[in-house]
């Protein structure tokens, strides 16, 4: 029995999934993300809604907008990196061994769960409690878990909902997957699509020496992947706490109801975060970018620490109403 074991946590499309996780008016509408300058701006992610009205990666603007009832919201990077550290600070209540495995628009962190039976017990248990924290936080991810790294990692990019991944079955459970999840360059993807090797399946079952002989020492990495051996040196990374929501708003906001609106909907989040800690709020601080590239900063002190979302809200009105302006983020 291998001492090992991992719980891979991937959240596809993560660019539409951090703008829509504050936009819970939006989460059931179709919605593409776009990248670039115009007029070369392109889809770079998008929801399960968008993809069946026909949206794909990698369309025009042009060709997005020809699509019926489809919302079209810029990437924001700003919005990406607040709502992945929220990511990771649930991901962390289940493991402090988490190394980041992000690849194009999904993000991915693998966790180091070995010993950890005593504290959620078996594995099932575990990735089900870890998914219902993170759909309860408005994130969608799949789950999958393996004492191969690698195994854990490719079937969770792969598949939807939850898997445990028995010792000694990784092959059979990668056989069927394509070569495509091991993103090689274009020069081995070719060759083995001239010998007519497309899933990970048929590449395990070619032989080691011969294969090696052929396209090098990297070959038998990519074996060992598909057989679900390959060893790796887990690298994990310091999650920081950090109670902190960010919203970037399409067009500038002048009306307070607005405001209040998204608001709330971020003290509601911050509350549920500190109440996981078991913390209580002292202070709010809310900093708001303003029409003519000003800068706005309050600070919200309540007379007790508190996570009354109600009282907290009506404190951020009050300073709200103190003085007009325009926000823009």
């Amino acid at each position: 029995m291998s001492d090992e074991l991992y719980a891979c946590v991937c959240a596809p499309e993560f660019p539409a999934q951090a703008l829509l996780r504050l936009r819970t008016e939006l989460q059931s509408e179709p919605v593409a993300v776009i990248e670039g300058r115009a007029p070369l701006e392109i889809v770079c992610s998008l929801n399960r809604a968008a993809h069946l009205k026909g949206a794909v990666l990698g369309m025009t603007r042009l060709e997005a907008e020809g699509i019926s009832d489809l919302r079209l919201l810029a990437r924001s990077v700003e919005v990406e990196a607040a709502v992945r550290a929220v990511l990771l600070e649930y991901i962390s209540q289940f493991s402090p061994r988490i190394e980041d495995a992000s690849a194009a628009t999904a993000s991915t962190f693998v966790l180091d769960i070995a010993g950890t039976g005593l504290l959620f017990g078996p594995p099932e248990t575990l990735a089900k409690t870890l998914r219902a924290a993170l759909t309860t936080a408005g994130f969608r991810a799949s789950i999958s878990v393996s004492a191969n790294f690698h195994t854990a990692r490719l079937k969770a990019a792969t598949s939807r909902g939850i898997t445990v991944i028995p010792e000694g079955q990784e092959a059979t459970v990668l056989a069927k997957l394509p070569l495509a999840v091991l993103n090689l360059e274009e020069n081995h993807a070719e060759t083995f699509a001239i010998w007519g090797i497309r899933t990970l399946g048929e590449l395990a079952a070619l032989p080691e020496v011969d294969l090696i002989a052929r396209l090098g020492q990297q070959a038998k990495l990519w074996r060992n992947v598909a057989r679900g051996v390959a060893a790796h040196p887990f690298q994990p990374i310091e999650a920081e706490f950090t109670l902190k929501e960010f919203f970037d708003f399409e067009t500038p906001v002048e009306e307070m109801d607005s405001l209040l609106f998204i608001g709330a909907r971020m003290i509601d989040c911050l509350v549920a975060r500190a109440s996981a800690r078991a913390l209580s709020l002292a202070t709010l601080t809310v900093d708001l970018a303003l029409a003519g590239e000003r800068q706005h900063k309050r600070v919200i002190r309540p007379a007790l620490p508190s996570i009354d979302r109600k009282f907290l809200l009506k404190l951020l009105q009050l300073a709200g109403s103190a003085a007009p302006y325009t926000i823009h983020r």
